[in-house]
Parts: C-alpha cells; structure tokens; sequence
C-alpha cells in the first residue's frame, strides 16, 4: 500500500524530467499557467461565495428541516430510508455538509448498517450539483442554466433510488 503514497510525486519528478529533455522552460510554463487562470479565479469567486452562503442559510434557516419532513412519506414510497433523507435534501447543496451528514449516520446507526450503506451510495454516487454548475457555468454566456440543473437533479434523485435498492439487494 506504500508504493501508492509515491505515484503522484513520481509523476511529478518524470513530467519534470521530460520537460527538461524537450528543453521546455518548466517554472516559466508553470507561472504562465498561473497567470492565465486568475480570470477565471475572478469571474468564479463570486458564482461560489454565493453557493456557499445560499447552503449555509438553507441548513441554518430550518428550511432544511422542514423540506426533509416534507419529502419523508415520498421517500419512503421509494424505498429511500427516511433517516438518510437529510443527506439526499443537503447533498446537491454542499458536499462537505453531507459529509458530516454521512458521519452522522456512521456514528447513530454504524458503518455495516443498511442506513449507513445507503448514505454512503449517496454521497458517493453524486456530488453537489449547484458547486458543479456555478463552477461549469460560470463562464458560459448563455445563464438558461435550469434545463442542465434540473437535469443534474433529476439524475441525483434516479441514482439515490438505485443506490438504495442496490443496498437493499446486497
């Protein structure tokens, strides 16, 4: 298992290597790239500072919690744990917040529990659909963006399903 805490540096020396041999100016080249991406850096910042605070007062509002006590009886209809619902309201919203969620679970249920099987499908058959797109579509000129979102979020909802049943079978 050690040999694999090495492949990345390794990499790193052999990419640097090859470049010396092509006689590429590798520092340069890295700040050139540097240079380039700040505009980008720019025109993003604001796209995630929004996320960031638009999922921080939808968990602290409560508005989570009254969405997840909605969605409960429609979740249940689809053989999606009520208890893992707060992970599947949280998840399209911020990742770092349904990874607490996960943690959660494993720490009330246990890691082998079918509850905590499911939120682990969850968590890792997704990701956080709003940090993606403001990242994705940040540049795009066209901000029709809702087609492509409730798309995005309409597949997260297919794969929870999936995920549960699959750890239902299993």
């Amino acid at each position: 298992m050690k040999i694999f805490n090495y492949i990345v540096p390794l990499l790193f020396i052999l990419l640097v290597l090859y470049c010396k041999l092509k006689k590429v100016a590798v520092y340069d080249n890295f700040i050139l790239g540097i240079k380039k991406s700040l505009p980008l850096i720019y025109s993003l910042f604001p796209y995630l500072v929004g996320i960031f605070i638009m999922s921080e007062l939808f968990t602290t509002s409560g508005l989570s919690e009254r969405f997840v006590k909605f969605l409960s009886p429609i979740f249940k209809f689809l053989s999606i744990p009520p208890e893992i619902a707060p992970l599947v309201i949280i998840k399209p919203f911020s990742g770092s917040g349904s990874l607490g969620l996960l943690s959660n679970l494993y720490t009330k249920y246990g890691v082998d529990s079918y509850i905590s099987r499911c939120g682990s499908c969850v968590y890792a058959s997704s990701e956080a659909v709003f940090y993606v797109s403001s990242v994705y579509f940040c540049s795009c000129k066209n901000k029709k963006l809702y087609m492509p979102i409730l798309f995005s979020i309409i597949a997260f909802f297919c794969s929870v399903i999936f995920a549960c049943f699959i750890c239902k079978i299993l």
